[in-house]
């Protein structure tokens, strides 16, 4: 399998990993045809506009080197992020931002944008 130099690095140097205590949000995805789990945890600030933002933001993963990237690129892609803008946040950004995933392993950015929809969707049903 061919990985980009980027997948590489953000598989085995993975940014925003870790749990954050009290998130307001977590999205927890998986994929039983391939074993991947993801869990997004959030936090929510206003901004100087009151504009909604994602302050900080984690990921646990457990899956392949496709699944850790792709988590560790959403991660970077929605940090200090309007709420708003974090949600359009789509598989093929993560995938470009990661200069290409196999065709095989498209399915790991979809979890991981859907993983950061169901935090953004936690946080939105509790405020």
């Amino acid at each position: 399998m061919n990985y980009s130099k980027k997948v590489i690095n953000h598989f085995t140097h993975p940014h925003n990993q870790g749990v954050i205590k009290n998130p307001d949000g977590v999205g927890m995805v998986g994929n039983p045809t391939c074993g991947d789990l993801m869990k997004i945890y959030i936090k929510v600030k206003k901004n100087k506009n009151k504009k909604e933002i994602i302050s900080d933001i984690k990921f646990e993963t457990l899956g392949c080197a496709s699944a850790i990237a792709t988590s560790s690129m959403i991660t970077d892609l929605a940090k200090n992020k309007p709420l708003d803008e974090a949600k359009k946040i789509t598989r093929n950004d993560v995938a470009e931002a990661l200069e290409g995933l196999p065709p095989v392993k498209m399915h790991c950015s979809n979890l991981a944008s859907d993983a950061l929809g169901e935090a953004i969707k936690d946080y939105e049903k509790k405020n």
